[in-house]
């Protein structure tokens, strides 16, 4: 089963919209910037991994409920925030990991719940 641009798009969105508040909530940052940049790289990682992945044999279950895709989506959401974290370093990278970690974690938890 093959998922479309839209329902993809939608489970990117989530993340991205659910990123906003966590990202203000651990970091506390001074400008609004650092949180949409830290939510558009979590929701990019999700739709780029998804819309590119997106074929039956990596869509459906190898364990029941979840397919290689809704474990891989959190593990390019990790490096994704992780290149970030490299061109732009956090002002408290202990926080930016437990971010990091959080997200991670959204990110599986968002793909498994929308696709």
């Amino acid at each position: 089963m093959t998922f479309s641009t839209a329902h993809i798009a939608l489970t990117a969105i989530v993340t991205g919209l659910l990123a906003i508040p966590l990202t203000y909530w651990l970091l506390r940052p001074r400008h609004w910037i650092d949180v949409a940049a830290i939510a558009l790289v979590t929701a990019a990682s999700v739709f780029l991994w998804r819309k590119s992945a997106n074929m039956g044999q990596l869509n459906d279950d190898g364990l029941s409920p979840l397919s290689a895709n809704d474990w891989l989506a959190p593990v390019l959401t990790y490096v994704f925030l992780g290149v970030y974290a490299a061109f732009r370093p956090p002002a408290d990278p202990q926080r930016f990991g437990r971010l990091r970690a959080l997200l991670t974690v959204v990110s599986l938890v968002v793909n498994v719940a929308t696709i």
